[in-house]
């Protein structure tokens, strides 16, 4: 059977109430019964204490004055050496050790009835040996509780005080009883009983009533958040969850949730971009082929003339074709993490100008020059040899200086200059390709390694292109273990710096 989570929540603070009050209320009731019982019981020996000093007070007069006067009167000395005495009727009884304290007989004791046994007599044998009284015939106070059957069973609180001489004998004992009231629930009236009863309910009722709004309080804001989860669920990426600062672990769920769906808006949006990037610059080439062919179709083919220049713009629009699809393999491929890089040991320094002879024709057309410079180490002269070492896949780091060089060729105007510079720092090999064009504007600058991205949308794809060149930059430099960044002034130029882990010796 499937329960709300409110009502379980609520069944769940009930039962811990009444958990908790099954606990709490014995041990509260045995606290104060042993409080009773202790404040009896030091109440009870501290009369018998008082008695005995009383005793030991009459009993040095006594032996000061040979005329005076017995002040207790023995009612029954049924054995040597114990003598009991009756001292009022609360059951106080005066035991007096004048002869041996173990008496060998074993005959009965009239005492007061809650002194007594169940035969209504208690022998020398049974007295000297309750604890209370061994403990007092040491010297030391002492107090007991037991059951007097001859009392009915009711519990009866016992307290022995001895009496001391003047030479530190125990010469008599002086032994207090009084009945205990019954602590248990049959003790308690019939009233009483309900009032108790009504207050167990009325806490029942309180408990279940703070446990609802407490399961209402948390289950309220879970439900609008299972109804936002739905609703994204069927695609509508615009809800937002609320955020119950009041509860720590909800406002981190809803915080939790919205970041999510703002996450999820972002990848669509970026998704429906990419999209529409994808197919904007597929249809360009297709549009310029479709065209051609048609044109070709229509009786172009045949005049030899015109044909060459046709077929050269399908070629050429083919090779974009070709450029786009490899580009967008790679960045795929590198969000897969599949891009199955093989790393060998190469010299960047080498690697760089070794790409840089390779862009060299295309830049003398417009008398751009490109540069390689290497900074020494702190402390040398010159770059120590292979002290550029990275580990990189040769294919992949080309690519990567490739498009950083053609970037930097596009915008660089003529009898311009391009800078490819390296330096070691710590564990990484950093170079930096710079250029003289007119830079990237500020807003526009975090932007330039999204893909499709153009800081001018404006212009055209012969000196554009398609907007992905820095997007794989970034993607293959981060899959080697580096990173990629960028700076820029307008007017003065634009710089694109990334940094590889140098190679260990052994790689």
């Amino acid at each position: 059977m499937k329960t709300s989570l409110s009502v379980r929540l609520a069944l769940s603070y009930l039962a811990v109430i009444l958990i908790g009050m099954g606990v709490v209320i014995p041990l509260a009731w045995l606290t104060v019964e042993r409080l009773y019982l202790n404040t009896q019981s030091a109440s009870l020996l501290a009369q018998a204490q008082l008695i005995a000093a009383a005793l030991g007070s009459e009993a040095s007069l006594a032996a000061g004055d040979e005329h005076a006067v017995e002040p207790y009167m023995q009612l029954s000395n049924v054995q040597p050496g114990i003598h009991t005495r009756v001292i009022d009727a609360q059951g106080a009884v005066v035991i007096a050790l004048t002869g041996t304290s173990q008496p060998a007989a074993s005959e009965g004791l009239t005492l007061p009835q809650l002194a007594q046994n169940a035969a209504g007599l208690v022998t020398s044998e049974e007295l000297l040996s309750r604890a209370e009284i061994a403990q007092a015939l040491q010297g030391q106070p002492a107090t007991e509780i037991r059951r007097v059957e001859a009392a009915g069973g009711q519990r009866v609180l016992y307290a022995a005080a001895p009496v001391i001489s003047q030479d530190g004998m125990v010469t008599q004992i002086v032994y207090l009883a009084t009945p205990l009231p019954d602590t248990g629930w049959t003790a308690l009236s019939s009233a009483m009983r309900w009032q108790l009863a009504g207050v167990l309910l009325l806490a029942i009722l309180l408990a279940s009533g703070a446990g609802l709004l407490l399961a209402r309080r948390i289950t309220s804001p879970l439900g609008k958040l299972a109804q936002a989860a739905h609703a994204v669920a069927s695609g509508n990426l615009n809800q937002v969850a609320p955020e119950d600062r009041s509860i720590s672990e909800l406002a981190v769920l809803g915080r939790a949730f919205n970041t999510m769906t703002t996450s999820l808006r972002q990848s669509d949006q970026a998704k429906k971009a990419f999209i529409a990037d994808v197919t904007h610059e597929l249809r360009t080439p297709l549009t310029v082929i479709q065209g051609t062919i048609e044109t070709l179709e229509d009786g172009a083919l045949d005049d030899l003339q015109a044909r060459g220049p046709f077929l050269a713009s399908m070629s050429v629009e083919t090779e974009r074709l070709i450029r786009l699809v490899n580009d967008l393999l790679v960045l795929t491929r590198a969000d897969a993490g599949v891009l199955n890089l093989q790393p060998g040991r190469l010299d960047l320094l080498e690697f760089a100008r070794a790409r840089g002879e390779h862009f060299a024709p295309l830049a003398s057309q417009r008398n751009i020059q490109i540069k390689i410079t290497a900074e020494p180490s702190s402390g040398e002269k010159q770059p120590a040899p292979g002290g550029f070492a990275v580990s990189a896949d040769p294919d992949r780091l080309a690519q990567v200086l490739d498009n950083l060089l053609d970037n930097a060729l596009r915008y660089s105007p003529e009898h311009g200059e391009i800078i490819v510079s390296l330096k070691r720092k710590d564990d990484r090999v950093i170079c930096r390709v710079s250029d003289a064009g007119p830079g990237i504007p500020a807003d526009h600058l975090p932007l330039i390694f999204e893909r499709f991205y153009r800081a001018d949308p404006s212009r055209n794809r012969d000196k554009g292109g398609s907007g992905l060149g820095l997007a794989i930059v970034r993607s293959l430099v981060v899959a080697h273990g580096g990173g990629v960044s960028a700076s820029s002034v307008e007017g003065q130029g634009t710089a694109v710096t990334f940094w590889l882990p140098a190679a260990q010796p052994d790689d």
